[in-house]
């Protein structure tokens, strides 16, 4: 491998990574409030006073992080594992939203690869993996621990997360948790008190559905034009008219984790750009998820004010990724080939990568979304997974479909079947670079899983390959990480929205803070990633947990009075070039110990990531 460091920011200056003696933060004895704020899937460059004018005012008022970063693959539960215990994805086993888990979850539908978005899929896990599947304690789970009060509000899936392990000594106590569940069978029960106070303040106790904004649409229909308003609206009231009136009257600190669907709800299943890539994710439907969810963060700061609690209280906002729009074109795959009757001609179907790597490496491919039927003929897996051997309950390799990026695993580990995988994919034009397990050895076109932290103490099985798909940037009209397409492993379609790849569109994060423990009209040039907001967000709150994995974030002493301000590098990381001359390529930041990944992938074939990768400036600049 060949590095080569260039210095950053020669102005900087270094002291160390950590956190100076006279630092003021918690620690000055004034206990603090903490909301963290999580806008789904909000592009860094979307934010404008004309456009979000709340969040414009917490990033110009506040701490402006210019350089921040997802982690990859970009997706909501990997990031949310980040955020809620500031370690690396190697340590939490959250790879992505969908992931195998070597064996059989009833509440997932009775598959190996669940899409864990779910709390009951979540606590099935949890049992699974000896009571914790992320084997990290968690931000809000350890100032339950020391009597701050808790909450979580939003998203089924990730806003549990945050608080997904029972009390040791006090079952069935968690911290207060909200989400699209709220009031089903599958949902955290509400506490009698929580049950009052929402009668109270005439709020139902079951969360409204999502309506027309979670309809998808599908070939010939076009999705929702509609922002997700109803559900969130009920959750910004179940934060401003009870939670937060609750924790005042408790008159001791408190952590609330808002996590909002918007904009990436909408502009997933956006009805914008039905089969076309413009305008894609920058129409109309986009525009007014962004406003939804910036009158909601209004809300919440207004709120706060009326109620006394603002001064006392620090707000750091943070988006778990950024996102593109779905492209389905492919020259090189068979399955493109194929007709589908769900898929317009010559457009990649669901579940291509596992159709085409079972045509490629001769083996029988089952469908785990469906009992494990055999996929033949012209059929796709109904979720796009897949697990090809000649026996599905033993398989020599498993598919976990996510969007922008796939992972396979090898439960036999072996490595003549890694090599013929990789060199599958290597002949596919939707490939974009691909990191390997370390213990299956080098193979040349790829990286290790290490050199990005995917490897690590985990729980849950790690992937032998993650793979990356491509991407580039459309004719928008705006900054190229605004106008990022990516080829996507998705039941949406061609012209929606989806995450998950090593694009630069979707690594690049909104990222924000403001409050008593944070510099006013600061401007953050050094890289920050989801990893530093959970080590950083400890910090305020003073917490110290056990740590199973080293794969940690940093305290982002930039942005607190009196921090200090290190030195930031930037690096690019290459493989050896395959026998077809492709080569994964990684654009690295670095401060101190940390490393921070803006893109990767085979040049040319990757937004961020130019033919001449090995000169590129520093992403998202």
């Amino acid at each position: 491998m060949r590095r080569s460091l260039v210095l950053l920011s020669a102005g900087l200056t270094v002291l160390s990574t950590g956190l100076s003696n006279g630092l003021a933060t918690a620690q000055n004895n004034t206990p603090r409030n903490l909301i963290l704020f999580i806008p789904d899937g909000l592009r860094a460059l979307k934010v404008t006073p004309e456009t979000a004018p709340a969040m414009a005012e917490v990033r110009d008022k506040g701490v402006n992080f210019k350089n921040s970063h997802s982690l990859f693959p970009t997706f909501t539960m990997a990031n949310g594992s980040a955020m809620s215990t500031g370690h690396y994805l190697g340590d939490t086993g959250v790879f992505s939203n969908t992931i195998w888990t070597n064996y059989t979850s009833g509440p997932a539908g009775d598959t190996v690869v669940p899409f864990i978005e779910n709390d009951a899929v979540l606590g099935d896990i949890d049992e699974h993996f000896k009571g914790d599947y992320l084997n990290e304690e968690t931000v809000l789970k350890l100032a339950r621990d020391k009597g701050l009060s808790t909450a979580a509000i939003g998203k089924v899936g990730p806003t549990y997360q945050w608080d997904h392990t029972d009390h040791p000594e006090k079952p069935g106590q968690h911290s207060i948790v909200i989400d699209d569940s709220t009031g089903g069978k599958a949902g955290v029960a509400l506490s009698d008190e929580m049950k009052d106070a929402l009668t109270k303040a005439g709020l139902a106790l079951a969360t409204p559905s999502r309506g027309d904004n979670g309809k998808a649409g599908d070939a010939k229909t076009p999705g929702t034009t509609t922002a997700n308003i109803v559900q969130q609206a009920y959750f910004a009231d179940v934060a401003t008219k009870v939670v937060l009136p609750m924790f005042k009257a408790r008159n001791k600190p408190f952590v609330l984790v808002f996590w909002s669907r918007d904009p990436d709800g909408t502009q997933h299943n956006q009805g914008d750009s039905l089969n076309q890539i413009m305008p894609g994710i920058n129409g109309p439907s986009t525009m007014a998820s962004i406003k939804n969810v910036d009158n909601n963060l209004a809300q919440i700061r207004k709120a706060l004010d009326e109620l006394g609690l603002a001064a006392n209280t620090n707000i750091m906002i943070q988006a778990d990724h950024g996102f593109s729009t779905i492209s389905k074109e492919s020259k090189t795959s068979p399955s493109a080939k194929v007709s589908y009757d769900d898929t317009p001609k010559d457009f990649l179907p669901m579940g291509f990568l596992a159709l085409d790597l079972a045509k490629a490496l001769d083996l029988p491919l089952f469908d785990p979304n469906d009992k494990n039927a055999a996929v033949t003929g012209n059929a796709h897996p109904k979720a796009g997974n897949g697990v090809l051997g000649k026996d599905p309950t033993k398989p020599d390799l498993v598919i976990a479909t996510n969007g922008g990026s796939d992972l396979i695993y090898l439960p036999n580990r072996d490595k003549k079947l890694a090599a013929k995988t990789v060199k599958a994919l290597l002949e596919q034009d939707y490939v974009s670079g691909m990191f390997v397990d370390d213990s299956l050895g080098r193979f040349p076109g790829t990286l290790p899983l290490s050199s990005i932290n995917l490897r690590g103490k985990a729980a849950t099985p790690t992937p032998a390959i993650v793979v990356n798909f491509r991407s580039y940037a459309s004719e928008c009209g705006e900054a190229p990480t605004n106008c990022s397409v990516q080829v996507a492993d998705t039941v949406l379609r061609q012209g929606q929205g989806m995450h998950g790849s090593f694009s630069r569109g979707d690594t690049f994060n909104f990222m924000a803070a403001i409050g008593p423990d944070f510099k006013a009209g600061f401007v953050n040039e050094l890289p920050v990633s989801n990893a530093d907001v959970g080590m950083t967000a400890a910090q305020l709150l003073g917490l110290r947990g056990s740590q199973n994995g080293g794969l940690v974030g940093r305290v982002m002493s930039e942005a607190l009075p009196n921090g200090i301000v290190p030195k930031a590098y930037k690096a690019v990381e290459k493989s050896k070039m395959s026998e077809n001359g492709l080569q994964t390529v990684l654009n690295v930041q670095r401060v101190g110990s940390q490393r921070y990944f803006d893109t990767a992938g085979f040049p040319g074939r990757t937004l961020g990531l130019e033919p001449d990768a090995g000169k590129q400036k520093t992403a998202g600049k």
